[in-house]
């Protein structure tokens, strides 16, 4: 076997094709291997349309960049004919080492997708020795063809969330399987609010799904989302971002109360925890400074605290109970400062939205997943340094949660 037909072999090439040279250049750095393949004199090669053999009309040559050999860079130059076919014309056929309108092999672009599932786009291109705006038109072609495959006929509970796309009010808003165990991102698209929820029900449609066989939605408290999806889906609202509201209007209180009053040191972290939760020495003095005090943030931090009490409710009626209590022993615990308005506002929001509460109790979902998945793919972003837009962030964020299976299976 001589150097060419072990080129030939790791390449991958097959009749008609042949490898009939090789050129290392040492004048560029780093150096370059150009390899040339060619067909057999007299070949038939298949219309790219209906697979008939034809013979060539004309040919171009076409370049196309291949892995790195040893350290060397490595191309790949054929002359791609045009195949006359009597039913479709004269048409340009697709060479079996790399995908239409690529100019890098199919290896190339395999490796590349490799690299990038493990490290930042920019890390990745560095590696391989192409900008990183190429890299991502290789990402973004694989990611959307994969997208496109995505079957969602069986499609029945999910959860929405909007998660920060760059600083400012930049967002997309991830849809997640809540019955799929692993890779459960389902869609991604720009923005937030309600025109989400329209893009997925569009998007559900023509991945085989049907918005009635869709028997729970989980979200948050947005009102977009909610007006939105309790349109067309059952609505659970998470009892997360029930916890979220309280713990946001208990800190909104001890912000304004400490403009006014002295509060106890450390007290900024502690309100933010569970009272039987993980607590430094001083944080754990700052709470129970806090209990013996007759400070508005205290007050404002026991209602919070009385949500766990209803969380362990065993059952949707033993949970309505507990509920009405809260919210009458809430309402005379708060007096008329202005001070407690956040908190205030909250009890509005949790008795506006009582019975999309309550159906957490008949519910086997939650948001805690798509949360913990936000930080996975904040931590991508972090690690990117940030992406140049929406497209390309929901793009990784595809690569990283969804079930795409294997890239190159339609190739």
């Amino acid at each position: 076997m001589d150097a060419n037909d072990v080129l030939a072999l790791g390449l991958g090439v097959t009749p008609p094709w042949k490898l009939v040279g090789q050129r290392l250049d040492t004048s560029t750095q780093p150096n370059q291997l150009h390899i040339e393949i060619a067909a057999e004199r007299g070949a038939l090669f298949p219309c790219p349309v209906c697979g008939k053999a034809s013979k060539a009309h004309d040919f171009a040559e076409f370049t196309w960049r291949h892995l790195n050999f040893f350290q060397h860079h490595c191309f790949i130059t054929a002359k791609v004919p045009r195949t006359d076919c009597p039913e479709h014309g004269v048409l340009r056929i697709n060479v079996p080492w790399a995908r239409e309108g690529s100019r890098f092999t199919l290896l190339f672009e395999q490796v590349a997708m490799m690299l990038v599932r493990e490290m930042p786009v920019l890390a990745a291109a560095r590696i391989i020795g192409i900008t990183d705006q190429r890299l991502w038109r290789i990402v973004e072609h694989y990611v959307g063809k994969a997208v496109q495959r995505l079957d969602l006929t069986r499609l029945k509970a999910i959860s929405l969330d909007e998660t920060a796309a760059k600083r400012g009010q930049t967002y997309v808003t991830v849809f997640i399987d809540l019955d799929a165990k692993n890779k459960p991102v389902v869609f991604v698209t720009p923005g937030r609010g309600k025109e989400t929820v329209a893009q997925f029900e569009a998007f559900l449609a023509e991945h085989g799904g049907v918005p009635s066989r869709i028997v729970e939605v989980v979200c948050d408290m947005s009102g977009a989302f909610l007006a939105a999806v309790g349109a067309t889906f059952a609505v659970t609202v998470d009892w997360f971002h029930v916890v979220q509201m309280f713990t946001k209007a208990v800190d909104d209180v001890r912000r304004a109360e400490a403009k006014q009053t002295k509060l106890p040191k450390a007290l900024r972290w502690a309100i933010l925890k569970r009272a039987d939760g993980r607590l430094t020495n001083a944080q754990a003095e700052a709470l129970a400074e806090l209990e013996t005090s007759g400070l508005l943030t205290a007050i404002a931090w026991r209602i919070k605290e009385m949500l766990r009490w209803i969380r362990k409710a065993d059952g949707i009626q033993a949970a309505r109970w507990r509920i009405t209590h809260f919210l009458r022993h809430a309402s005379q615990l708060l007096a008329d400062e202005a001070i407690l308005a956040p908190v205030r506002k909250a009890l509005a929001s949790f008795e506006n939205h009582l019975e999309r509460i309550l159906q957490r109790w008949s519910s086997n979902h939650s948001n805690a997943r798509l949360e913990g998945l936000n930080g996975l793919f904040q931590a991508a972003r972090a690690r990117a340094r940030g992406y140049r837009n929406t497209t390309t962030f929901a793009t990784m964020i595809y690569l990283l949660a969804a079930p795409l299976g294997d890239f190159f299976q339609s190739i």
